[in-house]
């Protein structure tokens, strides 16, 4: 042992512990839900050191959701299939048919009545009404609307619905809230045996089957080019080799 005298032995000092920043730590997604409090915010260039990888952004106050309506038919929506929308986006090549449902979704009152003449539903599409009656019979062919009287028409209910609708009063009528459950609508057209079947019991099978063969012909006739345009090729090189 050196006979030289030591010096003082210092104490270890305790290690700092740093505070816990105040926003959630422990899970990162627990804090989307809570409202960050003014002391958190009050200085963000603290904030922005406490969280070095991030980055910070400040938005305006979410707006509430509005609901377009008209006063006429305010708040006035349809229930629709979305089974239906996918079937009709590949059964139907045109944009007049989507036209033509999407007018009739959107006059349908409750219940599923249209109350539209197809010299109305041409002047709104701006085409000629042959145009419009030659594709109302398409549609009609598949189920999907099926005509009341002249200029009154019934959408199916299981593809599209509103089920609720509210007339304002006037001078002489009160205003009037009205709604039609949709199995009272599907049972009175099921009980109408005067309907085709498939009114009367809707399915989408038969444009299912039909999309199918479409696509079996369009995918023949690929083919069929396909292979015109590679006896052509090879009938070109044929020449040149010879020449």
């Amino acid at each position: 042992m050196s006979a030289e005298p030591q010096g003082r032995r210092t104490a270890a000092k305790p290690k700092r512990v740093l505070a816990q920043p105040a926003l959630p730590l422990e899970d990162p997604t627990a804090g989307w839900g809570r409202r960050a409090r003014r002391s958190t915010v009050e200085d963000l260039t603290e904030l922005a050191d406490q969280y070095p990888d991030r980055d910070l952004f400040l938005s305006a106050e979410r707006q509430r959701v509005e609901f377009y309506s008209s006063p006429e038919q305010p708040n006035a929506f349809s229930m629709d299939s979305l089974e239906f929308f996918l079937v009709l986006v590949q059964y139907f090549r045109e944009a007049l048919p989507f036209r033509v449902i999407l007018l009739l979704i959107a006059c349908q009152r409750a219940g599923g009545r249209i109350h539209l003449t197809q010299e109305e539903m041409a002047t709104v599409l701006d085409v000629p009404r042959r145009r419009v009656n030659e594709t109302l019979v398409e549609i009609m062919e598949h189920g999907i609307v099926f005509k009341v009287a002249r200029g009154v028409y019934q959408f199916n209910p299981p593809y599209s619905y509103r089920v609720a609708e509210w007339l304002p009063g006037t001078e002489s009528t009160k205003p009037v809230y009205r709604k039609v459950e949709q199995g009272e609508a599907i049972s009175e057209i099921r009980g109408d045996k005067a309907l085709p079947d498939l009114v009367r019991f809707p399915s989408l099978e038969t444009m299912r089957q039909e999309i199918e063969r479409l696509r079996k012909e369009r995918a023949k006739a690929r083919a069929e080019r396909a292979a015109a345009r590679a006896a052509e090729a090879m009938k070109e090189s044929g020449s040149d080799e010879q020449c």
